[in-house]
């Protein structure tokens, strides 16, 4: 494929109707995400192939920036959901930016920048069970001093470049920190930030709001740096951590990570619905070779199923154990109008013994016999 210049590109862009949905912002007009259903991801080109996985790249940033958990992508079903990225897309547009190799060579980045379903997306973390971080969230205000041999200074709003790591990675965390004015009288307070006086800290930050603060020293160590932060909620600390490394830029960004941690633990709420957990389920209708197909095509396409255990077949029912990340309120919620089957009341059927629903694949010993939900094929 012949590359086309930026300006032609553009111009193509602005006529085709079938091409508005992805467009090359330049200068003056710069496509960038925001909010929490935004991500932005680096490509290698424009291509079919790329923008796939940039996609599912930037749809398990999403997840992340979602539900504030770091590890999302390693929660079962999210990898599979991120092959079907496409689905929730909204749109998506590409920017270009330009910088300078060590040599002095000039070069170019492109950035894809995709906006997904707000409502699909809570659906998927409903369906995977995901706990989901509220919105609005809570700005914490930094209070950062560094020691790079000549005396703690703390870091303010005239420093912000300095911070940027920190405040970047809390952007992709997808919550934001605020620095301090870092007047005269704010840049007394390094003292009591390296010796951890929170309580002095959290006096002087009083003007602002929320009462949350982020406290951090960061320092030289022989062979690189080390950081030492508190993070304090209401005149409490939530959680208190420290880390090395040889790049002070990249250590910064461990105290986005430690707040963003502490601030998920305590206000992630947790899916409102039936537990994970493994439920017996009956499919009934089942006329022949293709509709034992499309039933087992179905379930491994569904994100809330993550096991699928045979208990027992006819000629044409089948029952299976399945385990449901977010239970059968998940399993039912997921099935679309597209779905092959469709649940009816069938109260005659009952298991000889029911499946503990309560995240483990364990039974119930010598329970009571529970109704099985019964699925039809169309």
């Amino acid at each position: 494929m012949r590359r086309i210049s930026v300006l032609v590109l553009g111009a193509l862009l602005c006529l085709s109707p079938l091409l508005a949905q992805a467009q090359l912002r330049t200068e003056g007009d710069v496509a960038g995400a925001k909010g929490v259903y935004q991500a932005e991801v680096a490509v290698d080109s424009q291509s079919d192939a790329d923008r796939g996985n940039a996609l599912a790249r930037a749809f398990g940033k999403v997840l992340a920036q979602l539900t504030g958990d770091r590890n999302v992508v390693g929660r079962p079903g999210v990898v599979a959901e991120m092959r079907k990225a496409n689905d929730y897309v909204q749109g998506y547009d590409y920017r270009q930016d330009q910088g300078t190799s060590p040599s002095g060579a000039p070069l170019f980045r492109t950035t894809l920048v995709a906006r997904f379903k707000p409502d699909a997306i809570d659906q998927v973390a409903g369906v995977l069970g995901l706990p989901v971080w509220p919105q609005p969230r809570p700005k914490p205000v930094v209070w950062l001093a560094i020691d790079d041999g000549h005396g703690p200074r703390l870091v303010g709003l005239p420093q912000f470049n300095a911070a940027r790591p920190l405040l970047n990675r809390a952007s992709e965390r997808g919550f934001a920190l605020g620095l301090p004015a870092g007047n005269a009288a704010e840049q007394a307070l390094a003292a009591a930030i390296w010796r951890g006086d929170t309580d002095a800290v959290a006096r002087a930050s009083g003007s602002y709001q929320p009462p949350m603060q982020l406290i951090g020293k960061l320092y030289r160590q022989t062979g690189g740096w080390k950081a030492d932060w508190i993070f304090v909620d209401s005149g409490k600390v939530l959680s208190t951590w420290s880390a090395t490394d040889v790049d002070a830029r990249r250590l910064m960004a461990t105290g986005a990570d430690g707040a963003a941690d502490a601030l998920v633990a305590r206000y992630a709420k947790k899916p409102v619905g039936d537990p994970a957990g493994t439920y017996r389920v009956a499919f009934g209708n089942l006329r022949g070779n293709d509709d034992w197909l499309r039933l087992s095509a179905a379930l491994q396409n569904m994100a809330v199923v993550q096991k699928i255990t045979p208990v027992h077949a006819e000629a044409d029912k089948l029952v299976v154990d399945l385990y449901l990340a977010s239970g059968l309120g998940g399993f039912r919620h997921s099935l679309g109008d597209d779905a092959p089957f469709s649940e009816v009341v069938d109260a005659s059927a009952a298991a000889n013994a029911p499946v503990n629903a309560t995240g483990s694949d364990a039974t119930v010993a010598n329970p009571a016999p529970v109704p099985v939900p019964l699925f039809l094929m169309k």
